[in-house]
C-alpha cells in the first residue's frame, strides 16, 4: 500500500524531534597528584621512591541532557566546572569513565582556537598544520588560503614565525582557519566569540551567526550570558561537574547570574 502524504508528514515531525546529541549519566574521573611537589628535584625523588600520592577527581558527575536536531544550545558554568571536558567527550576526544554519549561524530565539527599551533613555524605553515589537524585537505587549504589570511587581517605577516605574533593575531588566525569550511551538521563552539579586538569580534560574531543559521545543530560554550540569551534556544548549566539547570536560556542565565552575584 502506498505511503500517504499524512504518514510522510508524521515521519518528518518525528525525525525533527529526535535528539542530535544525547548525554546519558556521564561521569568523568581523573587521577591527580594529592600533594604537589614544590620542586622538580622533589618530584623526581618522590617518583623514584614511589611516594607520590594521588586522588580521584570528578570533572563530571552523572550529567544527562539532550540537544534536538536544529537546536542552538548554550553551555555555561564557572571556570573548572567541566564544560571543556564535556565538549571533548561529545566530540570523541575523551571517553567517559561511565555513562554514554549518543551522537554521529562524523557530523561534528569542534571549533577551538589555536589547537595544534607550533610557535616555531610561520603563519603560512601553521595554516596547513592546523588545517590538517581539523581535517582539511591540502587542496582545500590551497583554495581557501587567501580567504583565511584576509579574514584574519594578517596580510604581510604570514612568513613571520607565530612566536612573534601577539595573542590577538594568533586568535584571529585560529578563528579564520576553524571557520573556513562549509557549515557542518553539528557545530560545537568552544569560547570562539571572544576573539581579538571589538571590530574583529563583530566580524567573527557575524560569521558565527551565518554558520548557526545555516541549519546546523549548534552547541556554544561561552562565559557571556548575553551570547547565550541572544543566540540560543536552550541553555545547559554545568557547575562543579554537576548539571545545575537545562532549559529556557533566559531562566537559566538569570539563575546563573544570581549565583555569580552571590559570590561577589
Amino acid at each position: 500500500m502506498a505511503t500517504t502524504s499524512a504518514t510522510l508528514q508524521a515521519k518528518d515531525t518525528i525525525s525533527s524531534l529526535l535528539p542530535e546529541i544525547t548525554v546519558k549519566n556521564v561521569t568523568m574521573q581523573f587521577k591527580r597528584a594529592k600533594d604537589e611537589a614544590t620542586s622538580l628535584k622533589e618530584l623526581i625523588i618522590r617518583s623514584v621512591r614511589g611516594k607520590r600520592k594521588y586522588e580521584m577527581f570528578k570533572a563530571l558527575d552523572n550529567v544527562s541532557f539532550t540537544i534536538q536536531k536544529g537546536e542552538i544550545a548554550g553551555m555555561i558554568g564557572t571556570n573548572g566546572s567541566g564544560k571543556s571536558t564535556m565538549l571533548k567527550i561529545i566530540s570523541g576526544a575523551l571517553i567517559p569513565t561511565s555513562g554514554s554519549v549518543e551522537v554521529d561524530r562524523k557530523k561534528v565539527q569542534l571549533l577551538t582556537l589555536g589547537t595544534g599551533f607550533d610557535p616555531e613555524l610561520t603563519g603560512r605553515e601553521n595554516v596547513y598544520l592546523n588545517g590538517a589537524i581539523i581535517g582539511y585537505t591540502k587542496e582545500y587549504l590551497d583554495e581557501k588560503y587567501q580567504e583565511i589570511v584576509k579574514f584574519a587581517e594578517l596580510e604581510g605577516f604570514m612568513e613571520e614565525r607565530v612566536r612573534n605574533y601577539s595573542s590577538g593575531m594568533v586568535s584571529r588566525l585560529g578563528f579564520a582557519i576553524a571557520t573556513a569550511r562549509d557549515t557542518p551538521e553539528i557545530l560545537i563552539l568552544d569560547e570562539v566569540l571572544s576573539v581579538g579586538d571589538m571590530f574583529f569580534r563583530k566580524k567573527s560574531e557575524k560569521r558565527i551567526r551565518e554558520m548557526i543559521h545555516g541549519g546546523s545543530t549548534v552547541l556554544i560554550v561561552s562565559h557571556s550570558t548575553s551570547v547565550i540569551r541572544n543566540n540560543c534556544t536552550k541553555a545547559v548549566w554545568i557547575e562543579k561537574g554537576r548539571l545545575k539547570a537545562c532549559g529556557n536560556p533566559k531562566d537559566v542565565c538569570d539563575a546563573y547570574e544570581k549565583l555569580k552575584e552571590g559570590e561577589l
